[in-house]
Formats: C-alpha cells, sequence, structure tokens
C-alpha cells in the first residue's frame, strides 16, 4: 500500500502544482505549496481511505494549509477582507468531503477533538494531552480508535461501539 501511495501522489503533483498556481498566483509560492502540501499528505497517509476520493482529499489539504498560511502572516484582518478561494470540485469531490463531514460529525466528542488536534492540526501528543489534561496513551488510543470508526462508517461497515 504505500509504495501504491507514494506512485500516486507522485504522478498527482503536476495537478497539485496547478492549484498551488491557481491559489497563489506566484511560481515560487506555488512550488513551496506543492512542496509543503505533498509532505503533509505524506504525513497523513494513513488517514486516506483506500478507494475513497484521492484528489478531494489532497485538495481539502491543500486549501487547509494555504489558508492557514494565509492567517499566519495575518494579511487579512477579518472574513470580508478574506479572498475567494474558487475551485471548482467535481460532484464526487463535494459528495466525499460531505461524507467524510458526515462521519466525523458522528465519532464521539473526545475521539473527534484528539484526531483533529493530532492530524489535522499537526499539535504533538505531548502538546495535545498537556492541552486537555490526559494521558498521551489515552490520545494515542483515541485518534487510533477515530482512524478505525472513520473507516467504518465510510466504508459501510458496521458500527463499531466507540468508547
Amino acid at each position: 500500500m504505500p509504495h501504491e501511495f507514494h506512485d500516486q501522489l507522485i504522478s498527482f503533483m503536476p495537478k497539485m502544482r496547478v492549484w498551488a498556481l491557481a491559489l497563489t498566483k506566484n511560481g515560487a509560492a506555488a512550488d513551496d505549496l506543492t512542496q509543503d502540501v505533498a509532505a503533509k499528505v505524506l504525513v497523513a497517509q494513513d488517514c486516506f481511505i483506500p478507494g475513497t476520493n484521492f484528489s478531494a482529499w489532497v485538495h481539502r489539504i491543500m486549501i487547509n494549509h494555504f489558508i492557514s498560511g494565509v492567517r499566519g502572516r495575518r494579511e487579512f484582518t477579518d472574513m470580508e477582507n478574506m479572498p475567494e478561494i474558487a475551485v471548482a470540485a467535481s460532484h464526487e469531490d463535494r459528495a466525499a468531503l460531505r461524507e467524510l463531514g458526515w462521519a466525523l460529525d458522528r465519532l464521539p466528542r473526545d475521539q473527534r477533538e484528539a484526531l483533529l488536534m493530532i492530524v489535522i492540526h499537526e499539535r504533538s501528543y505531548e502538546d495535545a494531552a498537556e492541552q486537555t489534561g490526559c494521558a498521551i496513551g489515552t490520545l494515542k488510543s483515541r485518534v487510533h480508535r477515530a482512524r478505525l470508526q472513520l473507516r467504518a462508517f465510510l466504508s459501510g461497515e458496521p458500527m463499531k461501539i466507540a468508547a
């Protein structure tokens, strides 16, 4: 699976570069964004569910990373000054994102929060444990159970009892 995933990512890089160029309007910034997103995709590859829409998944990672970068530079003071990011998504992409949102909403709150802190916000387990006041092992367990539950929701498997 990891080899197939890497091949898929490599073949997808030109499309990512086009998206990045549309977002940044600058060749060097687009190259940086593409490289950053490729690294994030590799780090998060365990979160990708085979058989789901790879394009939509990578696209969401890129948009989130781009927006985080804009916020980090504090170039915009409020949502009204935020640039519109209009990237057309196919019906399949929108459906996959809705399905993922549906699945995330159904996770127990503690699992969803742990997953978001570790996977999306890229917090260390130590930092997340300090913020939540629970043990690192507990966080790792919550993230693991959240990933299993998401896979079950999105693959149509019977729901597992989430602790």
